[in-house]
């Protein structure tokens, strides 16, 4: 019997979601669990997988359409069943009978089938998403064995494989092959601006929504800022000498986001109005009162990820419980998925603080927004060797070279004065440039 695809509920604050990509087009073969479709929600983005075997039959709503949750968007048939010549308003095309369909190429567009390429002798079969995932992450689909159906490569597989030791690789290479030599960094051209869209583009759900939250954050905070420099020296040498090691033993990759959460965190400690936030709720305005103070019991640290498609801050709950070892994993963890939409609802929103690195691209620091309705967020900026005065305990001076780095503090000046901003940077350069913490 035909099956219905449903628009699934991502949450109990979530009423509907946009298709922003069929991963199937009608007439495509389709697993159990095999992604059919994605959906960006108010919260997060994700794929929605296939509950049962067959064959997508019809695809009743088209890419960019937003739909209400329970809604039925598809059906899938059984499998070897015949699908009728029906092409929705959605880009999918039915084969006709007996025709031959061509493997797509890497880098087609959703909706194609997976393609099938030759590479080192052996053909490989992977979704548009693992491939896309794996050129973010480097991941050669040549080293990847494929879990799926007739050894298709899926998500999962180049997500294991981009956070696995090489040995986790399946080693392809033709007999007698040379390899060719390693080749500098590949310059991509710039597009050109004669194939651009000549008509205005509507906003994606996602950047829709994040052009609305930041908006509504600039009108609601009066936003301050106040500029650190902080020396990363102690912390840049002790992540070289540690970094092999640690990534041996936990299995993620030491970088400098796990020290600044870490000093964030015992930063937040001491001065825990930069991690509270302001209410005016229906139960005061009944008390004749106005705003109020919610003092967060649990430091829940959001880190902003930056996609290709927007922007989303998923949460480390409870990071004052956390081992050094633990923020590490799940800062890689969350950024990993946030890419591959393997998020859940509630692993995105909640947040009582934000971490965002405004250095990733070489920036010296950044003026971040505030994340309502938290009351402080932090950029991180880019870490540069540069000369800095040293004073011994006798006075004297002299000139070295330092790892230094800028952090921008913002926050909401109706609950925040500059002295408490002050004290939770004070606290936070503290806890860096003197770092006595073990990590594992």
């Amino acid at each position: 019997m035909p099956t219905e695809i449903i628009m699934p509920q991502m949450g109990e604050s979530i009423f509907e979601g946009t298709i922003t990509k069929w991963l199937k087009a009608v007439g495509d073969t389709v697993a159990i669990d095999e992604p059919l479709f994605e959906i960006s929600t108010d919260k997060v983005d994700a794929e929605i997988p296939s509950s049962v075997a067959g064959v997508l039959a019809e695809i009743r709503f088209p890419e960019g359409a937003t739909v209400e949750v329970n809604t039925v968007v598809g059906i899938i048939g059984e499998a070897g069943s015949k699908v009728a010549a029906r092409a929705p308003a959605a880009k999918a095309t039915v084969p006709q009978a007996g025709a031959k369909v061509q493997a797509a190429a890497p880098g087609a567009s959703a909706g194609e089938l997976p393609a099938l390429s030759v590479a080192a002798g052996r053909r490989i079969r992977s979704s548009p998403l693992a491939r896309r995932i794996a050129k973010e992450h480097g991941v050669e689909l040549g080293r990847v064995a494929g879990s799926g159906s007739e050894g298709r490569i899926t998500k999962d597989d180049v997500l294991r494989a981009a956070s696995s030791p090489a040995p986790a690789q399946i080693p392809v290479q033709r007999a007698g092959a040379m390899q060719a030599p390693p080749q500098g960094p590949q310059v991509t051209p710039p597009p050109d601006l004669a194939t651009l869209p000549a008509d205005p583009v509507p906003l994606t759900r996602m950047r829709a929504i994040i052009a609305e939250r930041m908006l509504e954050s600039v009108r609601v905070s009066p936003h301050v800022y106040t500029v650190y420099k902080v020396d990363m020296t102690r912390i840049a040498r002790l992540r070289e000498q540690r970094k092999a090691n640690f990534d041996h033993r936990h299995r993620v990759k030491l970088t400098f986001m796990p020290f600044i959460a870490a000093a964030a965190v015992a930063a937040l400690r001491r001065c825990p109005i930069v991690n509270a936030s302001l209410e005016n709720g229906a139960s005061l305005e009944k008390a004749g009162q106005g705003l109020a103070i919610r003092y967060h019991r649990s430091i829940d640290l959001g880190i902003a990820v930056a996609l290709d498609w927007g922007l989303i801050v998923p949460v480390i709950r409870h990071a004052e419980e956390r081992t050094f070892a633990d923020l590490a994993r799940s800062i890689a963890d969350l950024a990993l998925r946030a890419r591959s939409k393997k998020l859940s609802p509630d692993e995105v929103g909640g947040s009582t603080f934000t971490l965002t690195n405004a250095g990733a691209f070489g920036g010296e620091y950044g003026m971040p927004i505030i994340n309502q309705p938290e009351s402080a967020i932090l950029a991180v900026g880019g870490l540069r060797k540069e000369p800095a005065v040293l004073t011994d305990a006798e006075g004297n001076d002299t000139i070295a070279i330092r790892s230094m780095q800028y952090f921008c503090l913002g926050f909401d000046h109706r609950l925040i004065d500059g002295a408490d901003g002050g004290k939770f940077m004070l606290e936070f350069k503290k806890t860096l440039e003197g770092w006595n913490q073990e990590i594992g």
